[in-house]
């Protein structure tokens, strides 16, 4: 349930095309419904902008399935991260429509086109980088915002980067996506006035530590306008980047 489902039920009670009875079967279910197992929340778009996710690890896939049904009977564009291939096959089991991007481990469950809104640049340092980056940027279209991709542009070769600044100054918000030294949300930070989300990734040899260098880097980073979120998170910072983008856009 969010906003605008609320405010169409709330009408349509109004003007008589529903009735009383119906519309409390209706609310009854906020602001969760409780499975047992879970409580699933239909009241999360209204409150926070954007239904409730499902992460998949330490989920059995009858379970996934089961929270994703009751999701998509409220919602288009369910996302279930972290999905794997016996995730996406419970949900094709159930016949649920999906979509599923194998490299982001996204599953979007009753995908619906949106038209996307301001702009959210996702740049990821290399192509090891992407299934986070992926993520990001997928996640952030499905929660309806226009994204352009930035891909291998790290401070390697920063002329990469560089052939994007024009791009980079226009996004409403940056998602930075890196590993190794995790260099590359600090260099955005210091060439732009926009907020820059640092993703650090568990990409990296022996003394990245699995992306615990890149996020100690990340959290040191000297150029202001940086805020982090945890390693591999890129739905996380697809989130966050979609609260401050629908907020600007609103404001424009």
């Amino acid at each position: 349930m969010n906003r605008r489902a609320l405010e169409r039920l709330l009408d349509d009670v109004r003007c008589g095309r529903v009735g009383v009875d119906v519309a409390l079967a209706r609310l009854r279910e906020l602001p969760y419904q409780d499975l047992g197992f879970a409580k699933v929340d239909h009241h999360r778009a209204l409150r926070g902008g954007a239904p409730e996710a499902v992460f998949c690890p330490g989920k059995t896939p009858e379970q996934v399935v089961e929270i994703l049904a009751r999701l998509a009977m409220h919602h288009p564009n369910v996302l279930a991260t972290r999905a794997d291939e016996s995730i996406r096959d419970a949900i094709a089991a159930a016949q649920l429509p999906h979509t599923w991007h194998r490299s982001a481990r996204l599953v979007v469950v009753r995908p619906e086109p949106v038209e996307g809104i301001g702009l959210v640049v996702v740049a990821a340092a290399g192509t090891a980088d992407l299934p986070v980056a992926e993520e990001a940027a997928l996640v952030a279209e499905a929660l309806g915002n226009r994204v352009e991709r930035v891909y291998d542009c790290g401070v390697a070769g920063l002329h990469r980067l560089l052939d994007h600044a024009s791009l980079l100054a226009e996004a409403n918000a940056i998602v930075a996506v890196a590993g190794m030294e995790g260099a590359l949300p600090s260099v955005i930070g210091g060439l732009v006035d926009r907020p820059v989300i640092a993703v650090p990734t568990s990409v990296g040899y022996g003394a990245s530590f699995g992306g615990i260098a890149a996020l100690l880097a990340m959290l040191n980073s000297c150029a202001p306008g940086v805020s982090v979120v945890n390693i591999d998170n890129g739905y996380g910072a697809a989130h966050q980047a979609s609260l401050i983008n629908h907020l600007i856009s609103k404001i424009r």
